[in-house]
């Protein structure tokens, strides 16, 4: 399994339509992310850049980008950005990696 950030923000109609009538978006989301064979682990509403941040487990890069298109897709969205998450333990694997690559510099 693997971990991403999903951060989006809403069209102007989307925040009027939550408005009139609100719901908890973070629900209806992990509905679609279980279906997809993952779980949220977490979903927060924030102000700022985005409106809403949410962590997600999904088994592979291609089922979370089936979700990530599928929310763009529905065009309530303005923005939106994913961030790959590594646990410590998959970072030291990838450091390990990355000091026998023989890669080095520019001198």
């Amino acid at each position: 399994m693997a971990y991403y950030l999903f951060q989006a923000s809403y069209t102007p109609e989307a925040l009027s339509a939550l408005i009139k009538k609100p719901e908890n978006r973070i629900e209806i989301v992990s509905k679609t992310i279980e279906k997809l064979g993952g779980k949220v682990i977490g979903g927060w509403f924030c102000f700022g850049e985005y409106d809403v941040a949410l962590v997600s487990d999904l088994p592979d890069n291609v089922s979370y980008a089936t979700f990530a298109v599928a929310a763009a897709a529905g065009g309530a969205l303005k923005a939106n950005k994913t961030t790959p998450l590594f646990s410590p333990e998959d970072m030291l694997q990838l450091f390990k990696k990355a000091a026998q690559t023989g890669y080095r510099p520019p001198q």
